[in-house]
Order: structure tokens, then sequence, then C-alpha cells
């Protein structure tokens, strides 16, 4: 297939128009996580291994038959890991806690989760 060169031009054109877009995007969402990591006083290291401590212990409640219905929200600043939500059951509240203190890397555990009646109608 041959094209004249007029359409060739505006072909080029095109895809460069539409690339360009693509970039800003790009550069944008680099822009927003270095600065969210800027304003962050720990160490790249440091968030690294917390951010593993969290997908750690997340990937532990999914997989456990008592924790994982409940909606439990993690958050690891230092080693220091944080347990929030509401669950049904004193049970459930002490195994998520069981869970996170025993994930390694883990130094303390401040459990906040609340613990909700769910039978009365």
């Amino acid at each position: 297939m041959s094209w004249r060169p007029t359409t060739r031009i505006l072909f080029v054109l095109l895809v460069a128009a539409m690339l360009g877009g693509c970039a800003a995007v790009v550069v944008g969402g680099a822009a927003v996580g270095g600065y969210h990591l800027g304003k962050d006083e720990r160490e790249a290291g440091v968030v690294a291994s917390d951010s593993a401590i969290t997908s750690k212990i997340k990937a532990k409640y999914a997989a456990d038959s008592v924790v994982g219905v409940f909606d439990i929200g993690v958050r690891t600043w230092e080693g220091t890991v944080t347990l929030t939500g509401t669950v049904g059951s004193y049970l459930a509240r002490d195994q998520a806690e069981l869970i996170a203190t025993g994930t390694g890397g883990v130094k303390a555990v401040n459990n906040l989760i609340v613990v909700e009646d769910r039978s009365a109608g």
C-alpha cells in the first residue's frame, strides 16, 4: 500500500499528538509518586520494608477463614502495624492481631479494631 506524502505527514502528526498526551500522564503520575515519597521522612528502605510487611499481613488475612471475611485496614510505620476496621467477634479481632504480630519485621501492633455485634437483627 502506498501513501501519498500528505497522508503520511498527517498520519505522523496524529500519532505524535496521541503519544504526546500519554507522556504528560506518565510524567504527571511519576511526579505525584515522587511528591509523596519526598514528604515521607522515612528512608526509602524503611518505606519498602513497611510496604512489604503490610502486603504480607493482608495476604495472610485473605487466606485466613476467621479474618478473611472482614475488611481490616493495615498500616505500617517503621515496623509498627496499626490495625483498623470492624469485625463481628473478639475471636476475629484477636486472630488479626496474632497474625500481624507473627509476621516478620513487625516490631509492635496497635490493634484499633472494633468488635460489632452483628447477631442482632
